[in-house]
């Protein structure tokens, strides 16, 4: 029988992400991407009486993108093929959101799930978060389960705070600890991502008591006319030197900030040939892309609203 499935026309950075996805017979296999996303500002408002904080950021997706295929398994069994260093299958984002998708619909279907991946992670990219979104958003389709896009959310969020987005499908202004979402239309630009060579967890940024946790909210409205930051950084770059140094060296030639709570840093330019200058600018050592901006996720049209 001849495979089905989704065809990408891409295979990285600064292509097309389009998907067209097809079936036949008993057959059902798809190849679906998932997006690395930038926060463009992070300012943190607060924090909860349960330990999160509260935050406003402004999220856009990037043309850089892991790649994940899904093949239906009929015994109900889901499992990951291959293996990805530093993340065991029961750890793995793609295989939690699988699960609870089961668990929540009572489906008796399975799925073998082999994740390619190019984000780098632990880097603020929101690699394994794209992930799990990806993956509940195909399982959705594979399954035929026609769950709704707000409660893809609601499962989404069950995984962590950056899922949520990715499901939303477009770029966002968001609050709360990030799942309170308004689209944003953002123009066309490109984007130097710097890769520094550290591995930044998460919760030690936001436990660390040096973190900026009172930053003044601003409303949507405001943000083409506010100085943007984001309050992790100072954290970051005290206590990894490389972030500090990468950030740097890219501010030579543009308003370079951190995303998410790092390691990444990023630049802002008009078009790819700026862009491409700047990157090529850096020192060898500095291992980096040139990304496009996209104007939605590429699997915005797969979910009913």
């Amino acid at each position: 029988m001849k495979d089905a499935g989704c065809g990408i026309q891409d295979s990285g950075a600064g292509q097309d992400l389009s998907v067209r996805c097809a079936q036949t017979g008993e057959s059902r296999r798809l190849t679906c991407p998932a997006p690395a996303k930038l926060n463009l500002f992070l300012h943190v408002t607060g924090r909860r009486a349960d330990g999160y904080h509260t935050l406003q950021t402004l999220f856009r997706f990037i043309d850089l993108h892991d790649t994940l295929h899904f093949s239906l398994r009929a015994d109900g069994v889901v499992h990951r093929t291959n293996d990805i260093e530093g993340v065991p299958e029961e750890q793995d984002l793609c295989v939690r959101a699988a699960r609870l998708l089961q668990k929540e619909t009572g489906c008796t279907l399975g799925v073998d799930i082999t994740v390619e991946k190019r984000i780098p992670m632990g880097g603020g990219l929101g690699g394994g978060s794209s992930d799990a979104a990806t993956t509940l958003i195909a399982l959705n389709r594979l399954w035929s389960l026609a769950l709704s896009r707000p409660r893809l959310m609601e499962l989404g969020l069950q995984l962590g705070a950056d899922v949520p987005v990715f499901v939303f499908g477009e770029n966002a202004f968001a609050e709360g600890v990030g799942e309170k979402l308004q689209a944003y239309a953002l123009p066309e630009a490109w984007y130097v991502v710097l890769f520094p060579p550290v591995h930044v967890p998460t919760a030690k940024i936001f436990s660390h008591p040096e973190l900026t946790r009172d930053s003044v909210s601003i409303i949507i409205r405001a943000l083409s006319t506010q100085p943007l930051r984001n309050d992790l950084q100072a954290v970051v770059c005290s206590l990894y030197p490389e972030v500090a140094n990468y950030l740097a060296e890219l501010g030579r030639y543009g308003h370079a900030m951190m995303t998410g709570s790092g390691a990444c840093v990023f630049a802002e330019f008009e078009n790819q040939e700026k862009a491409d200058a700047v990157l090529r600018q850096m020192p060898q050592a500095m291992r980096g892309i040139v990304v496009q901006g996209l104007s939605k996720h590429p699997l915005q049209d797969w979910v009913l609203s």
